[in-house]
């Protein structure tokens, strides 16, 4: 699994939402949608590095794409 380290929340949340994803809804983690993959970022600062990317590779993105929208 890629790691992707010291990724804040809302960070993750931007790159996401350049990347097509939007928030569908927020509590103690954050649901997005393309509206074909759901994806739930925890709202965690920083993100685990092995977490973010499993985030990564079930939003279709490579970690140097992500690290691009980032």
């Amino acid at each position: 699994m890629p790691k992707i380290a010291g990724v804040h929340h809302l960070q993750a949340i931007r790159a996401l939402q350049k990347a097509g994803f939007r928030v569908l809804r927020e509590g103690k983690h954050t649901i997005m949608t393309d509206g074909e993959r759901l994806l739930t970022i925890p709202r965690h600062n920083p993100i685990n590095a092995f977490t973010m990317g499993g985030i990564v590779r079930d939003a279709g993105l490579t970690p140097a794409e992500f690290r691009r929208l980032i």
